[in-house]
């Protein structure tokens, strides 16, 4: 599949920019990737390593990295992205459940010494070579071998494996690329970290599949990120909340001509930050749900059509189901989200989670939520972070939208802090818009939440900070404010 992909791409387009740096001169062509897979499948065969072999990839610039990753895929073996940046401790974790054999790396720290190191020729380019690649497997080459491998983020205890297999990977991209309608004429820009699925799916193998171009990004700047855009001629953007949130301060005399959406994912986006970007720059914001192990995409606003802000949108890929005592819930009830589909696993490669997949393939995702009349998706909260104040159910995301609408709150996210007597009380991290003093920053928010939420959902303290923990994807690390709140008993 992945590497017919290749394969048609290569023949059709070959001089086509597949991957550029966003913000330098490197490129990849069509013709370049199918040069890379070949170097590549030379390069594992001489190494002994057999299909289905798991090869970890640790590179430090943007394009080679997604070049190895997909080469691999090419070529028939599992990539297991790791974070370039990542400390020792955080890679030996994930290296103690993904077992590789070897690894494609220029960044030597953090990985075992007798750990075999490739060097494939990644960067050539020019005109695709004579014969296919395609159709009949090369040596060493299998239709059901490659895949990748990640890891849950393991912040409670060891990390748990995810396969997902090369059908799971190109159904998902598949879907994306239909959803979104992208085509060859598309350049996307992705700023987001090569060693998580959105990137990877939604990023390379949706592009890929689509015979597009993406621009990739080391990280996401708002320094001269407008000009890069128009530069670049960019159609469309991979972005988070927390990118979006601060696209929408500081607007563009005009926007692009050529953007046609904004694509939310890895986290909610807080309404007062969709409408602030769509009235800012006109150009809609696609909101969408996805978890790693779907691969991605579970669920999306359709481009054309309605969008319901708040929402993650219909169903897209997979089958998405509310549980409720007896079995699926009614429209409107809040409960666990549950999922299915060619793109969810069916079981955790190591480490299983018990309990987490039911035999007949529903995953619950650990998320809560609700689908509406017209089988639109909500979700209003995690299930570890619902706050039980003496038996009363709080998501924190009520509160938070709340917040986030105050023309003072930069961010602000809220969790339970442990109380004597209730069990549990809201508490509010929040971060100033500049310029605003703190006692008005306080006194506005607690006038803003008493005339809008009942007094039980009233957050009991309000921490002003400088800044809010954020993990590699964007989304806040809840987890490290709760340490916080509890330190503080």
């Amino acid at each position: 599949m992945i590497r017919d992909w290749i394969e048609r791409a290569a023949a059709r387009n070959g001089t086509g920019v597949y991957l550029e740096d966003a913000r330098g001169t490197a490129t990849l062509t069509y013709a370049g990737l199918r040069r890379a897979v070949l170097a590549m499948e030379r390069c594992l065969l001489d190494a002994g390593l057999p299909p289905g072999a798991r090869v970890a990839v640790r590179l430090s610039d943007p394009v080679e990295y997604a070049t190895a990753l997909v080469a691999l895929l090419g070529a028939g073996r599992v990539a297991v992205p790791l974070d370039p940046r990542a400390p020792t401790a955080d890679v030996a974790r994930v290296l103690a459940v993904a077992l590789p054999a070897a690894a494609v790396t220029d960044v030597s720290f953090g990985l075992p010494s007798d750990l075999p190191w490739l060097r494939p020729e990644l960067s050539r380019d020019g005109e695709p070579d004579a014969g296919a690649i395609g159709g009949t497997p090369a040596p060493g080459r299998s239709a059901r071998s490659a895949g990748i491998f990640l890891c849950t983020s393991g912040t409670t205890g060891t990390p748990k494996g995810i396969l997902l297999r090369e059908a799971q990977l190109a159904h998902v991209a598949d879907t994306v690329a239909g959803w979104h309608r992208l085509t060859e004429a598309d350049r996307g820009y992705c700023s987001l970290p090569l060693f998580h699925v959105n990137a990877e799916v939604v990023g390379l193998l949706a592009t890929l599949r689509a015979g597009a171009r993406l621009a990739l990004d080391r990280k996401f700047s708002r320094a001269g990120f407008w000009d890069m855009i128009r530069e670049r001629e960019i159609t469309w953007i991979n972005a988070v909340p927390a990118i979006i949130s601060i696209l929408a301060m500081e607007p563009p005399a005009s926007a692009p001509a050529r953007v046609r959406f904004v694509r939310s994912a890895s986290a909610p986006l807080p309404l007062a930050a969709l409408e602030r970007f769509e009235t800012a720059l006109g150009i809609p914001v696609i909101e969408t749900y996805g978890m790693t192990e779907a691969g991605s995409m579970i669920a999306a606003n359709p481009l054309d059509g309605l969008r319901k802000p708040g929402s993650a949108g219909l169903p897209a890929g997979a089958e998405v189901r509310v549980a409720a005592p007896g079995g699926p819930a009614p429209a409107g009830y809040v409960g666990r989200v549950q999922i299915r589909g060619a793109g969810v696993i069916t079981r955790y490669a190591e480490g299983g989670r018990p309990g987490a997949i039911d035999p007949t393939g529903w995953l619950d995702t650990g998320d809560l939520g609700y689908i509406d009349d017209d089988g639109y998706l909500f979700l209003v909260g995690r299930s570890d972070d619902v706050i039980n104040r003496g038996g009363e159910k709080i998501y924190p995301r009520e509160i938070e939208e709340i917040l986030l609408a105050q023309p003072s709150v930069h961010s602000a996210a809220v969790v339970g802090a442990g109380d004597d007597v209730l069990g549990e009380c809201p508490v509010a991290y929040v971060v100033p818009q500049a310029g605003w003093p703190e006692e008005k920053v306080e006194a506005a928010l607690r006038e803003a939440c008493a005339a809008d939420l009942p007094k039980h959902k009233q957050p009991r303290e309000f921490f002003l900070v400088v800044e809010l923990p954020l993990g590699s994807t964007g989304k806040i690390a809840r987890h490290r404010l709760k340490d916080l709140v509890a330190a503080r008993r």
